[in-house]
């Protein structure tokens, strides 16, 4: 009898059929009222289309997602006003100095939205898109972006909004959260993360699929018999998915905190995912390349579209909504560029999207340094560094730079320079860490020091030869004070 590799469920039962139907997405439905696989035929004259071929059969996408989200940025923006619904500066650490609307989350969401549907729409009216030609074409519903996706998004939106008209208590915030994470783990996307890593040591016992299988001596309920398997990579995979959304969300909440930060940042970083993409649907890589190019223009799209009304000085911003939507579509990205057991390639899109996770591990480290909780706010993240060295647009403009070097590491990380892109992500990554502690750190490093030379001056004064403090005081610039005192005298400056 055939079974379920993660439950062991025979596959005629009653659950499984429910759990599969589940599975349909709105663009299988489409499919099937529209009989339409004449969507999916491009035409390449036997040839392999290039990146700039395929890029610009979808380009709609991007087009129909900037459109949406820059025609409702303003209508969000009235909306938010209108009811109040406002970030107001009471903190010393907040940039803008008068209420600006939140609610920019909600118009980036319906620029993604309105760009899926559109794919959806290209079923039913054939040449909206020129789909690359693909040998998985057959399995219509896997080559378009998942409904369970748009579940996902859908939540992950409302949670944000939620708590940016009420406020939400954390729990609740992260339960949202790992809820849109297992309906990508429903959907499978990003189940197949570890396999990569994890399948030459299934091979190693003998199990390469590290599938186990149990015999019970007696009938387990709902299934009709004594077996029960267990997928160890699709559950370590359902793990890594719960995991990285919560920490790409997390990091992507954190670095908003400049006017037009956290939209270019992930523009740039879809733009990385979207040439990795592109490469993937090359090559015809599996079911999941058309989808993952759709929610990628559609990212970018919609940031593009919300830049002009975020950048310095910002009409509106992005809000919980917003950041947490980034996150999670970012995210979602990733993980599918392990579907076929890819691991490097998710690998190369963490690198990508480098920069808000170097943000958010740097003040996990600053924050337990200085005995502080983890979720308490500081002003020490990058773009603040940044940010009372060059201005607020210098300091979105560097991490630009980096979010841009960062992307470019990871398109060549997906061509197969691995270990030159991983000692050099590695060293740019530690230049950055390094740099930001000893900046957040230096009132604590100048105090230490301070405390070392009292201590050191006191070591002088109790047992040091006197002829020895003789030869030092000659060898000390004029006006640097009594070495054992600390004192200056007249007209003189302290060495410190």
């Amino acid at each position: 009898m055939s079974r379920d590799l993660r439950t062991g469920w025979a596959e005629g039962d009653f659950v499984v059929r429910c759990w599969s139907h589940s599975r349909l997405t709105l663009a299988g439905g489409f499919a099937l009222a529209c009989a339409a696989p004449q969507a999916f035929a491009a035409e390449a004259d036997g040839r392999t289309l290039t990146k700039w071929e395929i890029f610009n059969g979808y380009a709609w996408v991007m087009a129909v997602a900037f459109i949406v989200t820059l025609l409702t940025t303003p209508l969000m923006r009235k909306l938010a006003l209108m009811y109040g619904v406002v970030d107001r500066p009471s903190e010393a650490r907040k940039v803008h100095r008068v209420p600006v609307a939140y609610m920019g989350g909600v118009a980036v969401f319906l620029g993604i939205l309105a760009a899926i549907l559109f794919s959806y729409a290209s079923l039913r009216f054939p040449g909206l898109i020129e789909y690359h030609p693909s040998t998985h074409a057959e399995d219509i519903q896997k080559r378009m972006v998942p409904l369970f996706v748009l579940f996902g998004m859908t939540i992950v939106v409302v949670v944000g909004l939620m708590d940016d008209v009420w406020g939400l208590p954390p729990r609740v915030k992260i339960g949202g959260l790992l809820f849109a994470a297992a309906l990508l783990a429903i959907d499978e996307i990003g189940t197949r993360v570890a396999a990569q890593v994890m399948s030459p040591i299934g091979g190693w016992i003998g199990n390469p699929e590290l599938v186990f299988t149990l015999n019970l001596p007696f009938t387990v309920p709902f299934t009709g018999g004594n077996e029960l398997s267990f997928d160890l990579i699709y559950w370590v995979g359902t793990a890594i998915i719960g995991f990285f959304v919560l920490g790409a969300c997390n990091a992507t909440n954190l670095i908003d905190g400049l006017d037009g930060l956290l939209t270019g940042t992930t523009a740039i970083a879809a733009v990385g995912l979207l040439v990795i993409a592109l490469g993937l649907a090359m090559t015809d890589d599996g079911d999941r390349d058309s989808g993952r190019l759709v929610l990628c223009l559609a990212l970018l799209g919609a940031c593009l579209g919300f830049l002009p009304h975020n950048f310095n000085p910002a009409t509106i911003f992005l809000g919980d909504a917003g950041s947490l939507l980034l996150g999670f579509t970012t995210i979602v990205v990733i993980l599918s560029l392990g579907a076929t057991d890819k691991t490097h390639l998710v690998m190369a899109g963490l690198i990508v999207f480098a920069v808000p996770l170097i943000d958010t591990c740097l003040a996990i480290v600053r924050r337990k340094m200085a005995g502080k909780s983890i979720s308490s706010a500081d002003s020490d993240h990058l773009h603040h560094m940044l940010k009372r060295a060059v201005g607020v647009k210098g300091a979105v403009l560097v991490l630009y730079a980096m979010a841009g070097s960062f992307a470019l590491l990871g398109v060549l990380l997906s061509t197969g320079r691995a270990r030159v892109v991983y000692i050099l992500a590695l060293m740019l990554a530690a230049f950055i860490g390094v740099t930001a502690i000893k900046i957040a750190r230096r009132k604590l490093l100048e105090e230490q020091a301070q405390e070392y030379e009292a201590r050191r001056a006191a070591g002088l004064g109790d047992g040091t030869d006197p002829a020895r403090l003789g030869l030092l005081a000659q060898e000390r610039p004029a006006g640097a004070g009594d070495l054992a005192t600390g004192e200056v005298p007249a007209g003189g400056v302290s060495a410190r």
